[in-house]
C-alpha cells in the first residue's frame, strides 16, 4: 500500500534540510547589495576626483608661496604635508564615508529589506559583521587610491619648484597609511550610528557632527579638553600626517602618534561591536 506525500510537505522538508548560509555567502550578498545601487559608483568616483583635485589645488597654491620665498626660507619648509593631504578634501572624505557607511544599514530599515534579510538569515550578528567587512574593504580600497593619488599628484606639481619628495621620505608612509585608513574608520563609525539610530536624517546629522564638527569645539589648551579632541578620528588623522615633532614650548597639549593609532583602532572596533550587539537584542 502506497502513501501519498503532499508537495508542501516535501518542499518544507527540503527547505529545512538546506544548510545555513556561510559567512562567505553573506559577504557575497552584501557586496551585491552595495554594488547594485546606482549611486555607489558615482559617489566613489566623485569623491576620489574631489579629494585628489583638492590636493592638486593645494599644491598649486603652495607653489605660488614657494615662488615668493627666499632660498633660505625654503630650506626649512621640508615635506609639504598639507599640500598632499589638504584638510578640506579629507574632511569631505570623512563625511561621505560616514554617510555611505550609515546608509548600508539605514537603507535596509527604511525600505523594509531588513525583514527579508533576517528571515533568510536569522543570524543577525553574522549579517552585520558581513556588512562591516564589505564596508571596510570597499573604503580601504578607495582610501588607498585617494591617498596615493593625492600624494603623487601633489608632489608632481611641487616638483616644478623642486619641493616634491619621494615615497621614501621620512613620515610619508605614515601619512599615506593614515589617510588611506581614514575612510574605512569613518565608514564603520557611520555603520555603527546607523545601527543605533536607524533614521536616515538623524544618522547623517549625528555622523557629521561627531566626525567633523565636534573635534574643533574642544581646544588643546586644557588637558581634559585636549584629551577629548585627541580621541576623535579627525584629530588623530591630523597628528598622523604631521611629519614634524610638536613644539616642546607650546602651551597646548599635543596628541601622540601611538595614541592616534589607538583612536584609529578603537572607533571602528567599538562601532562594529555595538552594531552586532544591538541587532541581536532589538526587534527588526
Amino acid at each position: 500500500m502506497t502513501s501519498l506525500v503532499s508537495p508542501a510537505a516535501t518542499t518544507s522538508a527540503a527547505s529545512s534540510a538546506e544548510p545555513p548560509a556561510r559567512f562567505l555567502d553573506l559577504l557575497a550578498s552584501e557586496w551585491i547589495k552595495m554594488r547594485s545601487l546606482r549611486s555607489t559608483p558615482w559617489t566613489l568616483a566623485l569623491t576620489t576626483l574631489f579629494v585628489i583635485g583638492s590636493a592638486a589645488v593645494s599644491a598649486l597654491a603652495e607653489n605660488d608661496d614657494l615662488r615668493r620665498m627666499s632660498a633660505a626660507a625654503r630650506t626649512h619648509e621640508g615635506f609639504h604635508v598639507f599640500a598632499a593631504f589638504p584638510p578640506a578634501g579629507y574632511m569631505t572624505l570623512m563625511l561621505v564615508a560616514g554617510s555611505v557607511g550609515a546608509l548600508t544599514v539605514v537603507s535596509e530599515y527604511s525600505s523594509g529589506l531588513i525583514a527579508t534579510t533576517t528571515v533568510a538569515v536569522p543570524a543577525r550578528g553574522a549579517v552585520t559583521a558581513a556588512k562591516a567587512v564589505v564596508t571596510a574593504a570597499l573604503w580601504t580600497a578607495l582610501g588607498t587610491v585617494v591617498s596615493t593619488g593625492s600624494f603623487l599628484v601633489s608632489q608632481a606639481i611641487l616638483s616644478e619648484e623642486r619641493a616634491g619628495v619621494p615615497l621614501s621620505h621620512p613620515g610619508v608612509l605614515r601619512a599615506l597609511i593614515a589617510s588611506a585608513l581614514l575612510a574605512p574608520v569613518c565608514a564603520l563609525v557611520g555603520l555603527g550610528f546607523g545601527t543605533l539610530i536607524r533614521h536616515s536624517a538623524a544618522t547623517m546629522v549625528t555622523t557629521a557632527f561627531v566626525l567633523v564638527m565636534l573635534p574643533p569645539i574642544f581646544s588643546q589648551s586644557a588637558r581634559w579638553s585636549a584629551a577629548v579632541n585627541h580621541a576623535m578620528p579627525a584629530a588623530a588623522w591630523r597628528r598622523l600626517v604631521q611629519t614634524w615633532e610638536p613644539d616642546p614650548h607650546s602651551l597646548g597639549y599635543d596628541a601622540t602618534v601611538p595614541g592616534s593609532w589607538a583612536v584609529y583602532v578603537l572607533w571602528p572596533l567599538l562601532a562594529v561591536v555595538l552594531a552586532v550587539v544591538l541587532v541581536r537584542r532589538r526587534d527588526v
